[in-house]
């Protein structure tokens, strides 16, 4: 008779992964006698609690859905008059542009260049190449990015000095020929500044704002303050700028940029009452940074003067004001709450592994104790003689309940 051809180690192998995968396995409860690991056993256990009530459930509120990002309006309103040398500056004037949005911007210096007309003059010093020192260093139609106009081809005095510059076809006299300096810091500090706010939490259909109207012309007669005066948001402009930490008379020369921060944090679990806005100002442009630090920009005023188009082109200095509002609303929900709690409770365990790996690895016991823990029922299959089948157990280590170590 043939005999059948062996099986394959591989195949033997496969079919054994395959069995094996179908065991059942179930913890052994097995006490351990090590006052040292049974203190780490409790103290990792302790903290992990801690963790769970103290930061999870109690700081970040863990038991509440919670909403980010608000739908956020926001309209402005700046009042308050200043002088320069030559005029008084009213608001329609100093605050750019006039809408009353969430950005805007308060002039506190201007460089003036009255009376520019279209015509011939000399480019500005400034300008890079613009030096000369006859008519063939200048390039007839030749036009800088950084310059002020079509050049002429002609080298023609500065308007001051000993200097020569190549003559263009611009708004003349450019920038820097003629240029005044005016100052609007003076009063600048003490403009007022009103900040209207409403925010809306559209998954909890909650809706917010910081003024109230209780009282009819409550807003005429009052100014912000934090414990007396939370919902009258009118800020001077020098408490914004004393309390973003910086200098006025140093940031109303050069500009600056300055953030007033609005933040709702709102628990929806308790009364609309504990819902509040809080406000914090700094400064966003980077002045440690002399190349990027400042604000400024240009505009001009056009008129006509004895038929001729003239213009006034200022440069304006000034404190640019960002409103951004942030906010977080939460409210008791049973979906995070059971989350949280099953892992609260399933990261209870870690304790144990940690345990385990070290009574595997480092203590004296290690191969007793493994001995104990991992166990296998050995039973053999049932053995038929004719009718009556038998079994074999094979009797546990330790017949009498937990084993101890």
């Amino acid at each position: 008779m043939e005999e059948p051809p062996a099986r394959r180690p591989g195949a033997v192998g496969c079919w054994r992964c395959f069995w094996e995968f179908w065991n059942y396995e179930t913890p052994k409860v097995i006490v351990v006698k090590n006052r040292n690991l049974g203190i780490m056993y409790r103290g990792v256990q302790l903290l992990i609690l801690l963790y769970f009530i103290w930061y999870v459930f109690i700081i970040q509120k863990g038991y509440q859905e919670s909403e980010t990002g608000p739908e956020s309006s926001v309209l402005t309103k700046v009042k308050g008059v200043t002088r320069s040398h030559s005029k008084v500056w009213d608001v329609e004037e100093y605050v750019k542009p006039a809408e009353g949005g969430s950005v805007f911007s308060i002039l506190t210096r201007v460089e003036v260049t009255h009376s520019q007309t279209l015509e011939r003059c000399p480019e500005s010093l400034e300008v890079p190449h613009a030096a000369c020192s006859s008519d063939s260093d200048c390039v007839a139609g030749e036009m800088d990015m950084l310059g002020n106009g079509e050049r002429t081809g002609r080298c023609v005095p500065y308007y001051s000095g000993p200097g020569k510059t190549c003559e263009v076809t611009a708004w003349c006299p450019v920038e820097d020929g003629r240029t005044v300096s005016e100052s609007l810091g003076k009063m600048a500090a003490q403009f007022t500044i009103l900040i209207k706010n409403n925010i809306h939490f559209p998954r909890f259909g909650f809706s917010k704002g910081n003024v109230k109207g209780e009282k009819s012309g409550y807003l005429k007669g009052c100014t912000f303050n934090e414990t007396s005066d939370l919902y009258c948001p009118i800020f001077r402009l020098g408490s914004i700028v004393e309390q973003a930490g910086e200098n006025f008379t140093a940031l109303a020369e050069r500009g600056g940029v300055i953030g007033v921060i609005i933040n709702w944090n709102c628990n929806l679990d308790l009364p609309d009452s504990a819902c509040n806005p809080s406000y914090s100002f700094r400064r966003l442009d980077p002045k440690s940074i002399q190349v990027s630090s400042g604000y400024n920009y240009r505009f001009a005023k056009y008129y006509n003067c004895n038929g001729t188009n003239t213009r006034s082109l200022i440069k304006a200095y000034g404190i640019r004001i960002d409103v951004i509002v942030h906010g977080q609303a939460g409210k008791f929900s049973l979906i995070p709450t059971i989350i949280n709690l099953a892992t609260a409770l399933t990261s209870v365990g870690v304790g144990s592994f940690l345990c385990d790996w070290i009574l595997l690895t480092f203590l004296n016991k290690n191969n007793a104790y493994s001995a104990r823990k991992f166990d296998q029922d050995r039973t053999p299959a049932p053995s038929c003689s004719g009718n009556a089948c038998t079994t074999q157990a094979s009797s546990p280590a330790n017949p009498q309940g937990p084993g101890q170590l």
